[in-house]
């Protein structure tokens, strides 16, 4: 009996037998006169064995073999002992393997047995026999567990999109619209005075004497009525970057660049059919880690909560940042506030003059020299906060205060200038606005010298025209919306604002619009104000969405002169703009999915300035997807 396991002598075997073959092939290669007289006496001789003297015999039938051969001259000494410390690691081997499965299989014995002492437990009954009806629930529920996961990792279904695609999100709408513009009996023949087409193109002659210009300033339209076929289209993208980080585009059609209309007047822009231009509507990346927390940079929707077109137009964008944050510190009730930074103008890099042309004084050692215009930046900052409360599921009542700062808006009278024809320039020049609606009050930005070249101020004074008003608005919001009917609902909605940077005393110093009731060719005193508000009523579904769905409102709005930036302000009451007064009322309904149809009708009249009143009818068909 050898004292080594069945793997080592498995894998000794073929050693050993080769070597047996070796010495039974010995003998014909010759022996050793030693080796005769060490080998067994033969049957019948009468001799005994003698005994070797070689090497102890190893327990080992190889290594006992790898000794004979190496005595007998058929291997030399390191040779054999190659081979054998090459059996012995094979050994080892072969006997770590075996040790290792044994160690493992009683470990999952012991799992095993756990197992089913745990699924068992003391007084288990095992039925061998299962209903048919649990059989058929275990096989839906597997079914829906592995159909679930083969629809999330799109292994079911590969003809659909790949991942990523399925992160992006498209979304548009278009609405085509008649509107008729109606003109009562009683408003100033002579218009209201357009500022914003003289500021977005040449100055215009403001001389004092009679008949030094001939022309009227561009004006507003008070008395031709209009029917006009309009239409607006726009298409966004949504995508999820994972994260808490997603992108949005917007493009939308646009007659012009106006920050609060995406409408495209049928005809206009050249007529004959010719093609309308898309503009860049929203472009913005925002970070949202939390539901309660967002983050948005870029162009994007008004971030700040406004129920009613009081403040802000419904569709105006606001490019810059704003941070978002909302908590539901009780049952219903949430908490929010926003806050952002916007760029409204920035000045050209660069902007400059010639002060030769811009008549530098006799001996300036820098006339002639370009000069570059000090930066005059306009900015707004805000900040909103406000709390939601919802007191049954389809009633809820919001509340909330924002503060609003325009920096460099208001306009500044220039140094000294000499204006000499419409080309030349003035250093406040940039701070008029660049679109405006209508409503605001205005001052002259330019401080021309008078000289015999202008008539000592009588004639040739080409000027641009500013805002007089420095503007720091509080505004005031409220929603009540009572669902007791539900799907109908009733909502009451109101708005107020307040502009607390208005100085009268100071505006009706310089202020060439927005005059009461005057004598003769005498205006009046100046007749603008700091504050609006507006209430609305509607009744029925929130939402249009379905066939049948519908609603509709009611309201008043009243709206001072500079209350507001008035390009910011309703684009479609009283045809745009703030010194404004009247009545709204309309309602939708729905056609088919997300498919309805609209009708509103607003009166408005001037509050301050010459009389001034218009009727809008507006006839929608809407559709979204």
């Amino acid at each position: 009996m050898f004292d080594i396991n069945s793997s080592t002598r498995r894998r000794t075997l073929p050693l050993a037998v080769s070597l047996c073959a070796l010495l039974c092939v010995a003998p014909a290669l010759g022996q050793t006169a030693a080796d005769q007289e060490s080998a067994p006496a033969k049957k019948g001789d009468g001799k005994k064995p003698a005994i070797s003297q070689a090497k102890p015999t190893s327990p080992n039938t190889t290594v006992n073999l790898l000794n004979l051969m190496v005595k007998r001259k058929l291997l030399s000494e390191d040779e054999a002992q190659s081979l054998i410390k090459q059996a012995e690691d094979e050994a080892y081997v072969s006997r770590q393997a075996a040790k290792d499965a044994t160690a493992k299989a009683d470990e999952a014995a012991k799992a095993a047995t756990a197992a089913t002492a745990a699924a068992n437990p003391p007084g288990t009954k095992h039925v061998t026999y299962v209903p048919e009806i649990v059989k058929r629930q275990l096989r839906d529920e597997i079914k829906r567990e592995v159909m679930a996961k083969a629809e999330k990792e799109n292994w079911a279904s590969p003809g659909l999109y790949p991942e990523w695609a399925q992160r992006i999100h498209f979304y548009g709408d278009l609405r085509a619209r008649y509107q008729g513009s109606f003109f009562p009996t009683g408003n100033d023949p002579a218009g209201t005075t357009n500022f914003n087409a003289i500021n977005t193109g040449s100055p215009f002659d403001n001389c004092l004497s009679p008949g030094c210009n001939p022309y009227w300033p561009p004006t507003y339209d008070t008395a031709q009525n209009r029917n006009q076929f309009r239409f607006r289209a726009r298409l966004g993208m949504d995508a999820d970057l994972t994260n808490g980080f997603t992108a949005g585009l917007r493009i939308a059609t646009g007659e012009n660049n106006s920050p609060v209309s995406t409408n495209q007047t049928f005809g206009y822009n050249g007529g004959n059919f010719s093609k309308y231009a898309l503009w860049l509507d929203r472009a913005f990346l925002k970070y949202s880690p939390f539901d309660d927390l967002a983050v948005s940079v870029g162009r994007f929707d008004n971030p700040f909560w406004s129920p009613a077109d009081l403040f802000w137009y419904r569709d105006l964008g606001f490019d810059g940042v704003a941070v978002q944050a909302k908590h539901e510190v009780a049952k219903g009730l949430t908490p929010f506030a926003v806050a952002g930074a916007f760029p409204i103008y920035n000045t050209d890099f660069n902007a400059g003059i010639n002060l030769g042309s811009a008549g530098a004084s006799v001996g300036d050692p820098n006339a002639g020299l370009p000069y570059k215009f000090a930066s005059k930046n306009r900015w707004l900052f805000g900040g909103q906060a406000g709390v939601g409360y919802q007191f049954d599921p389809q009633s809820s009542l919001r509340l909330a205060v924002a503060y609003y700062d325009f920096t460099n808006v208001q306009g500044q009278l220039s140094s000294p200038c000499t204006v000499r024809n419409a080309s030349d320039v003035c250093d406040t020049d940039i701070m008029r606005p660049l679109f405006a609606q209508k409503g605001n009050t205005y001052r002259e930005l330019r401080n021309i010298i008078p000289d015999t070249f202008n008539n000592f101020g009588a004639i040739n004074q080409f000027q641009y025209f500013g805002l007089a008003s420095a503007f720091r608005p509080v505004v005031a919001s409220a929603q009540l919306d009572l669902g007791y009917f539900h799907p109908a609902h009733i909502v009451l909605d109101g708005e107020y604002v307040w502009n607390s940077a208005f100085d009268r005393n100071f505006i009706s110093q310089v202020a060439v619009n927005n005059f009461g009731p005057g004598v003769g060719n005498t205006p009046g005193v100046y007749d603008g104000g700091n504050m609006g508000w507006l209430t609305r009523v509607t009744v029925g579904d929130r939402e249009i969405k379905r066939l049948w769905d519908w609603n509709v409102h009611v309201g008043y709005k009243y709206l001072e002169s500079d209350a507001t930036i008035d390009a910011f302000a309703d684009s479609d009451f009283g045809l745009g703009g703030t010194n404004l007064k009247g009545y709204f009322l309309g309602g939708n309904l729905g056609l088919s999915e997300n498919v309805w149809a609209s009708l509103r009708w607003m009166s408005a009249t001037n509050i301050s300035g010459s009389p001034y009143a218009v009727d809008v009818l507006q006839v929608d068909l809407n559709a979204k997807f």
